[in-house]
């Protein structure tokens, strides 16, 4: 087993939406015109102009990144690119229920395009769901972590997530949150296990936010157990409201082996939708959208700071 894993600090700006953006950003269903296209694009420029102005603030190049899709955002990658910033780009199909390539047989050449410094997918995973499909994803992933390592090219970003069973639910009398305090952190273990049993080696694990410090503890240890000690986790904002995410990020930075977050929505949503109905200018959006990023890292930090976590 060769492991490369990333240790160094990763503060995300996410924005690789792709359906959410066409149906819930802008209501559209069904195949996508060029001026639609075009429309949704230059919604994430403006998300892209939003995390530069953060950098111009003061949050440092090397920790900061971006996280974007090729399908709406081309232009931003190739500028990443050349502007040395760090970047990812999603493999997987937007809006399954089933992780599948969104390139098919050609997801090697558009990763080999692109060389994005991580390699993103989205994987919602179960360990008690449907056993023929967490076997089906698995060894497309275990595909992809393979070919990611011969290539030795762009990283391995996974992102988590395990939606819950009806059977899960009803144990907690379809209560979502008790369901995400005490029943969805022991799955994660599972599901990790699981997948790291199946061949699937990320460098990165992308974590939704846990309530409790010893639950983020027990996700660090199952990311690097079995002489993964380079792996390490970011938590992710869920599209939660400012409060929710704040809580995830500072309880997440206290333990080491959290070495960041990738919030995305909670930050961009409502100056992008304010924008788009002319409340507020060009200018302000970006403002705002930067003045989030820049909370959201000063929290992260800070925090980390109190807790003496490396």
């Amino acid at each position: 087993m060769t492991i490369r894993g990333y240790q160094k600090p990763l503060y995300i700006l996410p924005f690789d939406h792709r359906g959410s953006f066409e149906t819930g950003m802008f209501g559209w269903k069904g195949a996508l015109d060029a001026e639609q296209t075009a429309q949704i694009a230059a919604a994430k420029e403006l998300i892209y102009e939003g995390f530069q102005a953060a950098l111009s603030g003061g949050v440092p190049i090397a920790k900061a990144a971006i996280l974007v899709d090729e399908q709406f955002g081309a232009a931003i990658l190739h500028d990443a690119a050349a502007k040395g910033y760090t970047f990812a780009c999603p493999a997987e199909k937007s809006g399954q229920e089933e992780f599948d390539f969104e390139y098919g047989e050609q997801f090697a050449q558009h990763i080999e395009a692109i060389h994005p410094t991580f390699c993103k997918v989205l994987v919602r995973y179960n360990p008690e769901g449907d056993a023929e499909l967490n076997r089906t994803q698995a060894a497309r992933l275990k595909r992809l972590s393979d070919y990611l390592l011969e290539a030795n090219r762009s990283l391995f970003m996974f992102e988590l997530l395990v939606p819950a069973e009806k059977a899960q639910l009803a144990k907690v009398n379809s209560d979502a949150k008790a369901y995400d305090r005490d029943i969805r952190p022991g799955l994660m273990v599972r599901a990790i296990q699981e997948l790291q049993n199946a061949g699937v080696e990320p460098d990165l694990w992308k974590i939704e936010g846990l309530d409790r410090r010893e639950d983020c503890e027990k996700m660090v240890e199952t990311a690097k157990a079995g002489g993964r000690s380079t792996v390490n986790c970011i938590i992710l904002g869920r599209g939660a409201d400012d409060a929710q995410v704040l809580e995830w990020l500072t309880t997440a930075a206290k333990v080491p082996g959290y070495i960041g977050f990738a919030v995305g929505r909670t930050d961009f949503w409502q100056p992008l939708v304010d924008w788009r109905a002319k409340k507020i200018s060009r200018e302000t959006a970006v403002e705002e959208m930067a003045s989030r990023y820049r909370e959201f890292v000063d929290a992260f930090e800070s925090a980390q700071a109190g807790a003496g976590a490396t």
